[in-house]
């Protein structure tokens, strides 16, 4: 009995440290879309921000870069002129693009030892990317030209959460939503114009539609919703070129005054 009871402390012990992340580690979601600015706050800040180092992860890069050490950012790191450390201690990125990505922990040092807990964000960056086609493709292309689309056409808007977790974990345990919405917040899913789906492989839900005349400045956005929270979103509008807009407006006018000039 008393192995038993050994042995359910010991679950009861990995259990704890698997929910805070590791044994010592405070941990946050932070959910934002692409272009944005952001700010990770260090909760285990001090009085000022000299023994603050801050070091970015991403798993699967397998690859771990400082970012600030002791108050102060490293010159060598790509994201350099984006960066930016808090009067109280938080880590600041500017234009933040889906590359960013990943854990961010925050530490503090005194005296050559670590002082306090860490503290630990998780960046997850929500972005739209358009593929116009002939026929209802998933596939996206943020290259595709904005003069491409065009009524008539099929169009395919693919939003993507950028994670260092898989989806499934987000969905079932983080409680996550993705959903495509119109400019009255309408879930577009109850419109049988519009073919919705979505794909827990890479977090990716995807608007398919055969683009009408009257798109033309209609807008659509993403949302994404943590614990029945909307967190953050990407709008996109349609953009016909002018001269198609133009000629079609021109002919459709031109259509309308046919009879009047013919009585």
């Amino acid at each position: 009995m008393a192995d038993q009871c050994d042995l359910c402390l010991l679950g009861l012990i990995i259990l704890s440290s698997l929910l805070t992340g590791s044994s010592g580690v405070d941990y946050a979601h932070v959910f934002i879309s692409s272009g944005e600015n952001v700010r990770l706050s260090c909760n285990n800040a001090l009085s000022d921000c000299k023994s603050t180092t801050w070091t970015y992860y991403n798993r699967f890069r397998h690859s771990t870069v400082e970012l600030i050490y002791d108050g102060i950012k490293r010159k060598d790191t790509e994201r350099h002129d984006r960066l930016s450390l808090g009067s109280d201690c938080s880590l600041n990125i500017k234009n933040v693009t889906e590359e960013d990505y990943g854990s961010y922990t925050c530490r503090q040092s005194v005296n050559g030892g670590k002082q306090g807990t860490d503290a630990r964000v998780y960046l997850h960056v929500l972005h739209v990317s358009v593929s116009p086609s002939s026929s209802s493709s998933s596939s996206s292309s943020s290259s595709s030209s904005q003069t491409e689309i065009s009524p008539g056409r099929s169009v395919t808007l693919s939003c993507q959460l950028d994670s260092g977790f898989s989806c499934d974990y987000l969905v079932h345990y983080e409680r996550l939503q993705l959903l495509w919405v119109n400019q009255a917040g309408v879930d577009l899913k109850t419109d049988s114009r519009y073919q919705i789906l979505f794909s827990s492989d890479h977090c990716i839900i995807t608007l398919t539609t055969t683009l009408l005349n009257e798109d033309d400045n209609r807008e659509w956005r993403c949302q994404l919703a943590h614990r029945n929270q909307l967190q953050t979103s990407v709008r996109y509008t349609v953009k016909y070129s002018v001269s198609r807009s133009n000629s079609e407006k021109k002919s459709s006018q031109t259509t309308a005054a046919a009879p009047t000039q013919g009585s």
